[in-house]
Parts: structure tokens; C-alpha cells; sequence
């Protein structure tokens, strides 16, 4: 009954009359978290929870309460008819709105875990929207930063496009930071990038090297990654690494993947020419002429 229509709706059953019922309920409720969540399951994501409590939900669509015939699925869908349609306003917004400051590595502290913020931000105070699954951090009303809420205390979720124009005062700190790992095993930061990286400091030097990689990165924003990449694969084949002419390729790319192709058509005949050929017989008489 649960998987179908949520907790809330167990009161718009037919046959429900009101409050009294709260405690079948959290007596079903109960019952779930015995034969479900005992012991405690460890996942990693808020993802994986999800999958298996859906499962869950699931299987319990085929029990049968005690003294009933039908499942728990089929009563459901009986008394479907019953129920009090959804509001045409949308969904309730469950949310919490925090305020948080940022530190000095650019993140904010939300239930004991770390999330990056743009390190325009630091030392700022900013708004969070704290859900069910995610994180958002709101500046002056506009949204800058969402992660995936952590389902674990002191862990940080940093995003190394945050630390771009940072990075681009301070290459030295890029080969070590937390955000490039993260950004590695996330696949946002794949090995044509490595190969960029590499390219670019063996012909520029770690520095400059590093500061180009920076630029190509901070295309990502405004460029889609198939074109950057094409664009990275096409400096490294000319042994240019300027962030400049990524860019360039990049919108080149683009501009061919949305190029219509050509339209081939077949020659028409043409209408032979009754003309004669034409001689030079009278080419002599003109060179007389002129002397």
C-alpha cells in the first residue's frame, strides 16, 4: 500500500476515518523497518539507498496482511479510485534553509560533511538549500553550486571547476589537489585532458603548461565537452597548446555537427551545342595587321 501511494495517502483510503489510524501505521511502518532495514544496510550514495528501499517496496507489493486474501498490490489498486487527486500546484517543497559561511578553501560545512562553492565566495555568507538528496548554495538569488547530499560526516565533495581562476594564480597547487582527484574518479577530468596537460608542460614548462590546461578548462563552460575535447586532440596534434586554439577547433567542431549535409543532385542533361568549333585561321591576319 506504501510503495503505491506514500505514507500521506494511507489516510485518503476508503474505510480510513481519521487520525485514529496513526498507530496501524507506524505499526506498518515498523514492520518495514524490521524485515527490511535490520540490520542497518551500508551503502555508499543516496542512490544506492534509494534502489534498495525501492526494491524493498518492491517485494512487500506481494505480501499479504494477515486474515486477506489479496496481495497488498491488488487492495491497493482496488481502493485507487478513492483516493483525492495531487494538487496541481506541484510538489511540496521539503527543503531546510540554512545559513552558512564560507572558509577559506571555499567550501561550506552542512551537517558535518564539506561542499565547494566558487572561491569567489570566500569568506562569505550564503544560503543553502538543504534537501532530501542534494545540496545547493544560493548567492543573491541566483544558485551557484549543487552537489549530491553525502550520506557520510566529514567527507568533502569538491568540484575543481570552483578553483579554476584560482589555479590560474596559483598553478603549482593543481598536480596535488583533492578537487583533481575527485575530478578523476568522477570521469569529469579524462585522460585527453591528461594528455593536454602533459603536452603542455613538456613544450611550455609546469607553469604556463598548467595555466593552458586551466584555460581549456574554463571552456567547459560556455562549450560542449565532445567539441573541447575534438579541439585538445587537434592541439595536440599541432603541437599548439594555447587555450585560444581549443578554442577555435572546439566551435569548429561544433559548427560541422550542426551543418546540414549536403544535398547531392544529379546532373541534368544538357542540350548539344550546334555551334562549330572555333579555329585560329584568321590569327596570322591579325598579327600582320599590327606590325
Amino acid at each position: 500500500m506504501f510503495s503505491e501511494y506514500g505514507y500521506d495517502s494511507f489516510f485518503c483510503l476508503p474505510g480510513i476515518d481519521g487520525a485514529h489510524e496513526k498507530g496501524g501505521v507506524e505499526g506498518e511502518v515498523g514492520r518495514f523497518r524490521r524485515h527490511h532495514l535490520v540490520p542497518i544496510p551500508v551503502f555508499d550514495t543516496l542512490a544506492e539507498l534509494n534502489e534498495y528501499m525501492a526494491r524493498a517496496d518492491a517485494k512487500d507489493d506481494y505480501r499479504h496482511v494477515t486474515g486477506r486474501a489479496e496481495t497488498v498490490k491488488a487492495a491497493a489498486a482496488r481502493e485507487l479510485p478513492g483516493l483525492r487527486p495531487l494538487p496541481a500546484a506541484g510538489g511540496f517543497d521539503a527543503s531546510a534553509m540554512l545559513s552558512c559561511r564560507v572558509d577559506a578553501k571555499a567550501r561550506i560545512c552542512v551537517r558535518q560533511s564539506h561542499y565547494s562553492v566558487p572561491a569567489r565566495y570566500a569568506g562569505r555568507r550564503l544560503q543553502v538549500r538543504l534537501g532530501a538528496t542534494t545540496i545547493s548554495a544560493i548567492a543573491e538569488g541566483k544558485e551557484v553550486a549543487t552537489h549530491v547530499r553525502s550520506v557520510h560526516k566529514n567527507t568533502e565533495d569538491l568540484q575543481l571547476d570552483h578553483y579554476l581562476e584560482t589555479l590560474t594564480r596559483k598553478p603549482g597547487a593543481l598536480p596535488g589537489a583533492t578537487a583533481l582527484v575527485q575530478a578523476r574518479a568522477a570521469g569529469t577530468f579524462t585522460k585527453g585532458h591528461q594528455a593536454f596537460w602533459d603536452g603542455a608542460r613538456a613544450a611550455l614548462g609546469d607553469a604556463r603548461g598548467t595555466r593552458a590546461l586551466v584555460g581549456v578548462l574554463l571552456l567547459h563552460r560556455t562549450l560542449p565537452t565532445a567539441a573541447i575535447a575534438s579541439g585538445m586532440a587537434q592541439a595536440l596534434t599541432l603541437g599548439n597548446f594555447d587555450p585560444d586554439l581549443v578554442a577555435v577547433e572546439a566551435r569548429r567542431h561544433q559548427h560541422h555537427q550542426h551543418e546540414p549535409a549536403p544535398q547531392l543532385s544529379l546532373p541534368t542533361r544538357v542540350a548539344p551545342d550546334g555551334r562549330p568549333a572555333p579555329t585560329l585561321a584568321g590569327y596570322d591576319a591579325l598579327i600582320g595587321a599590327g606590325a
